[in-house]
């Protein structure tokens, strides 16, 4: 919604201060200018990253229509899983939930909370850390240490896609400039001609300016920066799993693991205590 509400300000915006001042909308329609910047600039995309990124990228486009998939829900959740897997180790003993770490999509415990089942990153990463602790081999600093890290090579993969999206928002411009040049040309060639018929092709290229620089801070920069806001949100619901996971290796009961977590959500998405113990006392 913000990514059409948006796009609807911007060419509001243009084409009507554009035509308020007097100009002629349909001057602006050069669809050949869109073909030389926009396909350009794909070509190059395509040249400057690994295939993974690109299909990364591409898959993403849906999420910028449907926004954020981590609402306060996702992190409720969550919360009520990990309270319950902690309150179930406490009274069974570790190798009582490692059924359920082993096999998260067949366990029961992980069924009844379906926002975490569908999060494949979530299950993996709480599945392999509590696998760590059944097995007993790892102090909650080296566990805290290989968290960080596999947090940090997280979040620097799931940014790739966005900062190859920036890459081309800077390269648009000069894009632009490279349609200019080639309408230029053209208008070079058609000297001679009647002057309506050279002022229509240097307009034109001057549209091939106007088109790169709109296209890459109207649209392109901003979607790279929803990218990445996105990619910081899934990193912080790990990093908010991974804190539960710390409180209770370091030996706070289930409920006082789970409030670790809570301070760590964001703060517009963060539940009061009161709000939480009434989750943690529904599961």
């Amino acid at each position: 919604m913000k990514l059409i509400l948006g796009a609807i300000i911007v060419f509001a915006s243009v084409l009507g201060g554009f035509s308020l001042a007097g100009g002629h909308i349909a001057a602006l329609w050069q669809p050949f200018e869109l073909v030389i910047i926009l396909g350009a600039a794909f070509g190059g995309f395509i040249i400057a990253n690994p295939m993974s990124v690109v299909i990364k990228s591409l898959k993403s486009i849906p999420m910028l229509f449907i926004g954020s998939k981590y609402k306060q829900a996702d992190y409720m959740d969550a919360m009520g899983f990990m309270y319950a897997l902690f309150s179930k180790a406490r009274k069974e003993g570790l190798m009582g939930i490692e059924s359920d770490i082993e096999e998260p999509s067949s366990s029961p415990l992980f069924q009844k909370y379906p926002r975490l089942l569908s999060n494949h990153h979530a299950c993996e990463f709480i599945s392999d850390y509590m696998r760590l602790v059944v097995s007993g081999n790892m102090n909650p600093f080296e566990l805290d240490n290989l968290m960080e890290v596999e947090l940090a090579t997280h979040h620097h993969d799931a940014e790739k896609p966005a900062q190859a999206i920036q890459r081309v928002g800077d390269g648009l411009p000069a894009f632009g400039i490279v349609a200019a040049v080639l309408g230029i040309v053209h208008t070079m060639a058609a000297l001679g001609g009647p002057m309506s018929e050279l002022g229509n092709l240097v307009a034109a290229a001057l549209v091939g300016t106007l088109t790169g620089i709109l296209v890459a801070y109207g649209f392109v920069s901003p979607i790279a920066s929803m990218m990445e806001e996105f990619a910081a949100q899934e990193t912080s619901f790990l990093a908010c799993i991974k804190a539960c996971i710390l409180a209770n290796v370091q030996g706070y009961s289930p409920q006082v693991a789970v409030e670790f977590g809570r301070k760590t959500m964001p703060p517009e998405l963060r539940p009061s205590f009161n709000e939480l113990e009434h989750q943690l006392r529904g599961t």
